[in-house]
């Protein structure tokens, strides 16, 4: 009866978390949107001006969408998870600067191209790099993924690699960085907002043209943008749009020269403006802050029910010698979640188990952070489990107690306060994983402080901001976990 009861549980429970994973995975939305997704620190083809993502790109394709009658949603996600965006049907198209390639070509349709651009070199001012012939003796930054970064990559060194445009100019200006191979439109944006730091070189690298990457699967919406593109560039929109922001200074500014004069006070206070205050900037942190506990939670109670039940099936096997099945299972799911990158992981329930399906991305995060975190909290109730003396187990078999009735009025409460700060330790690491989850487009707290950083181009507050409110849920957390202990070990 105890095996038939267990596997039921286990089966039922299993039912329960798939239902959850591919609840609205299935359906596709009826409304008429088309979705976008972006990387938004290219200025000036997309940067986040306030909330919102503007720019040459979101310009061009908005037009595209009311022409058609569509609703424009766009996403902001990583450059190099663009065209797989667009590839697993997350999205319907990529406009992120995106340069026509054959690689590029394998895998997605180009529209009719809309610029044509080039790379370029931005150096500092007072720097040593003069030529493309010098970029073989000093540090070069390049976008990761970028054409910028193919090229540098074939014709010249293997390059120093950054996540996006904009951190590549603040590396630039700090002196992490030697020159910059970039695309022109930013370049010449960065440089001049800040013309007393950086300069671009008058000679390009190499010409290219930017297209928008739809899915091969789409040719009716492939077949839209370019006869609208044709139209925009008859009527003349396409370059009223693309001289609006090419030759019109916009909300993007790099750090200024500093004033010597100021006092740190005031240098402190002008810094916390700009990032935090000025057009709200706080708000990011805030709904970020929201999420990430939301995330958190939701993959702490998942562990928890996956942990327990994965414990109890091994404990149970190796007491008993039953559910060797059961066991089999639970030892492939521990070695592959406890062998793999949780953004991995991630990134493999986004884009290739929920592939082309209407899915919640705070859902999606609860369940690979849950399931990666219901490895470890398994081992370490099982350890807690195994630590217990066997004649306690034997003792209350000989009172006549069931297995399973043992097992939870007197080794589970023993083993539960042996393993609870390990529990309390697992949890934490859980809490700051979460910090990848901006690798789905999902905007987190450590997503909300890159988005201030985008747009302010000063690393140090924004980064120091998310770490302190990290810091102080985790003392938190900490405290009641210590407070949990006092109050177990007054009851023993």
């Amino acid at each position: 009866m105890l095996k038939k009861n267990l596997v039921y549980t286990v089966l039922c429970s299993a039912v329960a978390i798939a239902a959850v994973l591919f609840s609205g995975c299935g359906e596709k939305t009826q409304k008429k949107t088309l979705r976008m997704v972006t990387e938004a620190t290219f200025p000036p083809y997309e940067f986040r001006s306030g909330k919102k993502i503007v720019g040459i790109d979101p310009e061009i394709v908005g037009e595209i969408a009311r022409r058609n009658g569509y609703e424009l949603i766009i996403e902001d996600m990583s450059f190099n998870s663009v065209i797989a965006a667009v590839q697993s049907g997350k999205a319907d198209v990529a406009a992120s600067g995106i340069t026509v390639t054959e690689e590029r070509k394998k895998m997605v349709n180009f529209s009719t191209s809309y610029v044509t651009a080039a790379q370029v070199i931005m150096v500092r001012v007072d720097g040593k790099v003069t030529c493309a012939e010098d970029l073989k003796k000093y540090r070069v930054a390049v976008q990761h993924g970028t054409t910028g970064d193919n090229y540098v990559t074939r014709n010249i060194k293997a390059p120093e690699r950054y996540s996006d445009a904009t951190t590549c100019a603040v590396a630039l200006i700090a002196g992490k960085a030697d020159a910059v191979v970039l695309d022109n439109a930013p370049a010449e944006t960065f440089a001049r907002k800040s013309p007393d730091k950086i300069k671009v070189l008058p000679t390009p690298l190499v010409a290219e043209h930017y297209a928008f990457a739809i899915s091969k699967k789409r040719p009716e919406l492939l077949e839209m943008f370019n006869r609208t593109i044709d139209d925009m560039d008859r009527d003349g929109t396409l370059q009223k749009i693309l001289d609006y922001y090419l030759y019109n200074n916009h909300e993007v500014a790099l750090p200024s020269a500093v004033n010597e004069k100021k006092t740190l006070w005031n240098s402190f206070k002008d810094a916390w403006h700009t990032n935090f205050v000025e057009h709200s900037r706080y708000e990011y942190l805030l709904f970020g802050f929201s999420v990430t506990i939301v995330v958190a939670l939701g993959a702490v109670v998942l562990g928890v029910v996956l942990g327990f039940l994965v414990a109890v099936v091994r404990t149970a096997s190796e007491q008993t010698g039953k559910f060797k099945i059961l066991d089999w299972l639970c030892r492939i799911y521990l070695t592959v979640i406890r062998g793999t990158p949780v953004v991995v992981q991630l990134l493999i329930i986004y884009f290739v188990i929920c592939n082309s399906m209407a899915v919640n991305k705070v859902l999606v995060a609860i369940v690979a952070f849950g399931f990666n975190s219901g490895a470890y909290v398994a081992e370490i109730i099982r350890s807690g489990i195994m630590s217990i003396d066997r004649g306690q187990f034997e003792a209350g078999r000989s009172l006549g107690l069931s297995y399973s009735k043992t097992m939870i009025h007197i080794i589970l409460p023993q083993a539960f306060k042996n393993v609870l700060p390990a529990l309390g330790n697992e949890f934490i690491v859980l809490l700051k994983e979460t910090s990848v989850s901006g690798y789905i487009a999902l905007e987190d707290l450590t997503k909300g402080g890159d988005i201030i950083r985008s747009q302010t181009y000063n690393a140090f507050m924004p980064l120091i901001a998310v770490a302190l409110i990290y810091l102080v849920v985790v003392m938190l957390f900490s405290k009641v976990l210590t407070l949990l202990e006092r109050r177990l070990k007054k009851n023993e």
